[in-house]
């Protein structure tokens, strides 16, 4: 038995440091202090416990894009960025098909999906005013009719951290693509996984603060762990305050270099958890560099001039 080993002389004293109360560690992200071990330590892996934010790199639009600019080949353009992400957004095939099995990056699983950007708008010639027009139901978003793509055991074969659902708020599927959601954090709930509601704007819907505020919250509210959330120039702060969860923006677009780390800069100043970015990395003229220069600026405290200066001098010297 342990307690026989050695002599009594050989023996250190016991401590028990009566006089100290355990320590009680606060949990570093948002919203997050308490939430299950299992949870938290997921978290921890998507979210730079130093820095409180992320670096998620999102390559998941061929999932109703198919091979988008950039995107032909993962294998070529996505894998030379991976050392440089804190998070892997993508969809189960790709990461099955693509992703080495000894990464150490976090995983966010597509866990929406059933529509493509080929799926028809409801539209019809009419008249307005005695003139020739095209009609369309107002709010009427085609993309918006998702269901699970995922299933819980599938997302815990592939280890994933947290699952993503597209959410459409407003549009003519908005209940469903919430039922979507609910229903994927309660099967999450049980294994420690989380789920991040994505705030989806189709080509039908809202672009403002006030539909951010609402989109963002109604999510958390719901029980989503984190938003992904697009940047807005004025009030972004407002959204960010009023949301309980972190949220990470997406990048959108394919915007100049310089104005892509504005805008990652302005969000993090404002309250963003990080972001979650694609096109604006993977379609830069320099893809690595970029990458090199988004981490400047979400972990290494650089503004948004500083970054552009580095992102030119690395671009030179590859």
């Amino acid at each position: 038995m342990a307690d026989l080993d050695g002599t009594s002389a050989e023996k250190k004293d016991k401590e028990y440091f009566t006089d100290i109360p355990q320590n009680k560690p606060d949990f570093f992200l948002k919203g997050s202090h308490q939430y299950d071990w299992g949870l938290q330590n997921r978290l921890a892996h998507i979210f730079n416990p130093e820095s409180g934010r992320t670096i998620m790199l999102a390559f998941d639009h061929g999932y109703f894009m198919g091979p988008t600019t950039g995107l032909e080949r993962v294998d070529q353009t996505i894998l030379p960025l991976e050392p440089y992400c804190d998070c892997l957004m993508l969809t189960r095939g790709i990461q099955r098909s693509i992703i080495p099995a000894s990464t150490q990056k976090a995983i966010a699983l597509r866990a929406s999906g059933g529509t493509s950007m080929v799926s028809a708008n409801d539209e019809w010639e009419g008249e307005i005013g005695g003139q020739p027009a095209t009609l369309s139901r107002p709010g009427y978003e085609p993309l918006s009719n998702e269901h699970l793509a995922v299933d819980i055991n599938e997302a815990i074969r592939l280890n994933a951290s947290v699952l993503a659902v597209q959410v459409f708020i407003g549009s003519q599927y908005e209940r469903q693509s919430l039922q979507n959601l609910t229903n994927l954090i309660d099967a999450a709930a049980g294994y420690g996984i989380a789920v991040m509601g994505v705030v989806a704007v189709g080509r039908a819907m809202e672009r403002t603060v006030k539909y951010f505020r609402m989109a963002t919250r109604l999510m958390a509210e719901l029980g989503c762990h984190m938003v992904k959330c697009y940047h807005i120039e004025d009030g972004f702060e407002t959204i960010t305050s009023c949301c309980p969860v972190p949220i990470v923006i997406a990048g959108g677009k394919k915007r100049p270099e310089r104005d892509a780390l504005q805008m990652a800069y302005d969000a993090c100043q404002e309250g963003a958890s990080g972001v979650d970015m694609g096109r604006n990395i993977f379609q830069a003229d320099a893809p690595v560099p970029m990458m090199r220069a988004v981490r400047g600026v979400v972990h290494e405290g650089m503004n948004a001039k500083d970054a552009y200066e580095l992102y030119e001098q690395l671009k030179a010297e590859s």
